[in-house]
């Protein structure tokens, strides 16, 4: 990573302290504390030990300072456990606004951009890189103030008593950051190829484990799992060189410290050998003098050896921030917002005029589109694989950027309120979602507060009080996990359930019955045909049996619209619908 991306990294870490900075200036003043009992406890400490040796005052005669001693060490720990808990606090408030901003920034971006990367990635940026960003909030910035606060108190300590201590101390202090920040720089471009190695492993890792009954149908069990043991191998070392370079940082403390110990105690120790006469004031140099410095020489450096070991957080977060940073700033062409609020009962219709749908990165995905979809009307779109369909429902539900014409009963799309539009709409999809739960719950997602009798209304409409009996609990069975505990066709009445819960003006279907079997298909497709009739209803489907009471036909072909009509006009002619519905019976 190149110098000036850390630095634009560093900044931005900085900034987003803000979001908790009372909580981080209360941990730097209880360190500052901290550093002031330290202080206390070393001169307490050398005064008894010179009151006991040099001029042999009885124990007893030294009781008060021995009890004010301990209530010093039983204060600073106090204060210690303390800054840890307000340090924590700071750590996971400003992780919950980062992570908060992360999701509405997905929100902004609409499930059309989020299913662009593995749901893998999408964790490890949520949860992961976020975690790991806690130490430096927590530890390492406050750690920072008192890196500086703490070792110049002890001088200001040491000084008055023996100035070539105090400068052996200064003199060697600057060692230690120096080094530190050469080994962290590595230790941060570590850590970002760490993180970007994790993300596409928790991608590939899922993606796989999803697919585990294709890849063993097709006998790419074996391959796949070397495949991944190949991608853990490389993560694993990838970590490891963050480890090492940990390790580095630390073994680089521990010299200076060592050393500059050292003068200060080889110092004092040829000073009562009588080999060196000098850094007093006038008189030797006291035992007492020579006590608090060798008591106060590895406190001086304990906050400077603090901040390295959370050195590597910073490196860390420096690493997750590349993501974040990168994620949260990446421009998104997402659909304008409006403020209009159109009659939740009024007949939905639409209009479209050169019609281009936009990728989140402003590509065109299809288009120019011109069709007109009238009022109370049912549409039927069919197509090849890839040609628009289901980015056309996606730009009709407001998740995408549009560029022409989108009018809804005459208003601009982009217009609209984007959540008062929403509610207008029904949706079932051909990969049923089911969050929540227990099937009662997921139903009840469209209205949670629907009337018992309309919630067992639609369940008979959609066909699931079929399999209610053959539940645990019925409506309350908690069916887990990716709806772990229904089959496909199951999962997917419940949400034709939940579809037909939700009053609607609109309603969009995007293959309902595919990957359904021939029962579930006939009961889910029933239901949606009754349902169709009660609103302005657009269907995307491949399946062409059905479909020839329908009032329009679309097809679309490269995305465009190349053929409109009702199913004899189009069956008569020779055009794509007809060879559409040729190859759909041949291969029945």
């Amino acid at each position: 990573m190149e110098k000036n991306r850390q630095q634009e990294l560093t900044r931005w870490l900085k900034e987003q302290s803000v979001l908790s900075r009372r909580w981080l200036n209360i941990s730097r003043l209880l360190g500052f504390i901290s550093g002031l009992l330290i202080v206390g406890q070393a001169w307490l400490l050398a005064r008894i030990l010179n009151h006991m040796i040099m001029e042999d005052i009885p124990r007893e005669a030294l009781l008060l300072p021995f009890i004010v001693l301990v209530l010093v060490f039983i204060l600073r720990a106090w204060v210690v456990w303390l800054r840890e808990r307000v340090g924590f606090h700071a750590g996971q408030h400003i992780r919950y606004e980062i992570r908060r901003k992360v999701l509405d920034r997905l929100q902004q971006a609409g499930p059309a951009w989020i299913q662009g990367k593995p749901a893998g990635s999408w964790a490890t940026l949520i949860l992961e890189l976020i975690d790991d960003m806690h130490d430096y909030y927590a530890r390492y910035l406050p750690q920072m103030a008192l890196a500086v606060f703490v070792p110049l108190l002890i001088v200001i300590a040491i000084f008055p008593t023996n100035w070539v201590a105090a400068l052996i101390l200064l003199g060697t202090a600057p060692l230690i950051p120096m080094f530190m920040a050469m080994v962290g720089m590595g230790a941060a471009d570590a850590n970002r190829r760490n993180f970007l190695a994790l993300g596409r492993l928790s991608g590939h890792f899922l993606d796989r484990l999803r697919g585990m009954e294709t890849l063993r149908v097709f006998g790419r069990g074996e391959a796949e799992t070397e495949n991944i043991r190949l991608a853990s191998q490389d993560f694993r070392q990838r970590t490891m060189e963050v480890l090492r370079m940990a390790f580095l940082s630390s073994g680089v403390l521990e010299f200076f410290t060592s050393l500059s110990i050292a003068l200060v105690a080889v110092y004092f120790g040829f000073s009562y050998l009588g080999a060196l006469d000098f850094g007093h004031y006038g008189t030797a140099v006291t035992l007492s003098a020579g006590f608090l410095a060798l008591i106060l020489a590895p406190e001086f450096f304990q906050p400077l050896r603090d901040l390295g070991t959370f050195y590597h957080a910073k490196a860390q977060a420096v690493g997750a921030a590349d993501s974040l940073k990168t994620f949260l700033e990446t421009p998104l062409a997402h659909p304008e917002r409006g403020d209009v609020t159109l009659n939740a009962k009024e007949p939905v219709s639409l209009e479209a005029e050169d019609l281009c749908i936009l990728s989140p990165e402003g590509k065109i995905l299809a288009g120019p589109l011109t069709f007109s979809l009238p009022a109370g009307h049912r549409v039927v779109l069919v197509g090849t694989s890839g040609s628009g369909k289901t980015s056309l429902l996606n730009t009709l539900a407001g998740f995408m950027a549009y560029s022409g014409s989108l009018r809804i009963n005459g208003t601009e799309l982009r217009s609209l309120e984007p959540d008062a539009w929403r509610r207008q709409l029904s949706w079932v999809g051909q990969n049923p979602q089911l969050p929540a739960p227990t099937l009662r719950d997921n139903v009840l997602l469209a209205r949670p507060d629907a009337r018992e009798n309309e919630l067992n209304a639609v369940l008979d409409r959609a066909w699931v009080s079929e399999f209610l009996p053959g539940l645990p609990k019925g409506l309350d069975t908690v069916i887990g996990d990716q709806a772990a505990g229904l089959s496909v066709g199951q999962a997917q009445r419940v949400a034709v359930a939940r579809a037909l819960l939700n009053p609607c003006q609109l309603m969009l279907l995007d293959e309902p019955a595919a990957s359904l079997d021939a029962h579930s298909e006939q009961r889910v497709m029933h239901s949606l045909n009754e349902a169709s009739t009660q609103q302005t209803t657009l269907m995307v489907t491949h399946q062409l049996e059905g479909i020839a009471d329908w009032d329009h036909i679309w097809v679309m072909d490269n995305g465009r619209l190349v053929e409109q009509g009702d199913f004899a006009t189009l069956a008569a002619a020779q055009g794509h619908f007809a060879a559409l519905l040729a190859n759909r019976q041949e291969e029945i």
